[in-house]
């Protein structure tokens, strides 16, 4: 008997292929669809890179006929466009530092992605995410948990996730480990089961994002002043979309001791540096607010706490100050705490929720 129906959001890569075997081998209806986010000249990329590019594609056609599943290519460029790539840029010019991959989930795979399988008389959408999704006993509310695999975990870019998309999506990774998943992925012969893993921004595989952002939008970054924390001018900077927060390298400034930027200023065009101990703030608040395992913070909440997907949790007091205001006061200084990035609330292994910061003081 036929579970549900699914559409698995085939990236090419070995992850969705083997949550696509899961939920197959597990009993479910499955089609294959893999999303065309961008064109490659558009964004400056040659045609045969890899991510995204016509080798991900076919790969992921490969795996699904494999396991005789149909595959479809859906093409979202223009939403990726206006919701990602023009967010990103956006967020730079105003002089913050951006996570593309949290805004991709939010306002593509998780929204528009839902939205054709809705079109399509499907149940479920399924990822090769590694995290978890259970329903709370007590309210009834769908909970997001970090996966088993504590070294894979995603929990961190997918705190944006709604109620009702959580409802409806699955993650069957959550409980395995990648080299289990590698495992199952050549036992079942996929082409993929060796690939890397991609580690880059999709549309900016050089990392070079102000370069990205110079040639995508035509317009050179003004160059402008670096200056210290008294305001005297140390050099020039090529553009204050190049640099972010706790940067150190390539700021083409000699001085006898390490500095780094302290912070930017997008009305005087100006990049400010100071030493390491300048970097350290103990609050934030942010906005985005997209709470999950509470409807709304009543009260101060004791929670850790991450402002980047790869560090450790802190522990700190987190107070809902409006309907889409947070406020994060932590137990130690914080490190180059940076506007524009995600700051994302752990209650044990479940994401309480979060939001975009704002400042850090």
């Amino acid at each position: 008997m036929v579970r549900g129906k699914a559409v698995i959001a085939m990236s090419g890569g070995v992850d969705s292929s083997v949550a696509a075997w899961l939920m197959k081998d597990g009993g479910y209806e499955c089609i294959g669809i893999t999303l065309k986010l961008f064109v490659n000249d558009a964004v400056g990329k040659p045609k045969n890179n890899s991510c995204c590019s016509l080798d991900d594609v076919n790969d992921a056609r490969a795996v699904a006929y494999r396991m005789d599943m149909p595959h479809y290519v859906l093409n979202f460029t223009e939403e990726f466009r206006d919701r990602v790539i023009n967010r990103f840029i956006k967020t730079y010019e105003q002089g913050a530092t951006p996570n593309p991959c949290i805004d991709c989930n939010r306002f593509i795979k998780f929204s528009r992605l839902l939205e054709r399988t809705r079109q399509l008389d499907f149940d479920t959408i399924v990822t090769g995410h590694y995290a978890r999704i259970e329903r709370d006993g007590a309210d009834g509310r769908f909970l997001l948990k970090r996966a088993l695999d504590t070294k894979k975990d995603q929990s961190y870019v997918l705190y944006a996730m709604t109620q009702d998309q959580l409802a409806h999506t699955q993650f069957p990774l959550g409980e395995l480990t990648k080299p289990r998943v590698r495992e199952i992925a050549e036992a079942q012969g996929f082409v993929n089961a060796k690939k890397h893993d991609s580690q880059d921004i999709c549309f900016v595989p050089d990392r070079d994002y102000g370069g990205f952002i110079e040639r995508y939008t035509g317009k050179r970054s003004a160059e402008g002043n670096i200056v210290d924390e008294e305001g005297r001018v140390l050099g020039k900077h090529r553009g204050i979309i190049r640099y972010t927060v706790g940067q150190r390298r390539g700021l083409g400034i000699a001085l006898n001791e390490p500095v780094y930027v302290k912070a930017k200023s997008v009305a005087d065009n100006t990049v400010t540096l100071g030493p390491e101990e300048s970097l350290y703030t103990k609050s934030l608040t942010a906005n985005e607010l997209n709470l999950i395992s509470y409807a709304r913070l009543e009260k101060p909440l004791r929670v850790t706490v991450k402002t980047r997907y790869l560090q450790k949790e802190q522990w700190a007091t987190a107070e809902q100050t409006g309907e889409d205001t947070l406020r994060v006061d932590f137990d130690e200084p914080q490190r180059a705490i940076t506007a524009g990035q995600a700051v994302v609330l752990y209650d044990g292994d479940v994401v309480v929720g979060g939001g975009t910061i704002k400042l850090a003081t």
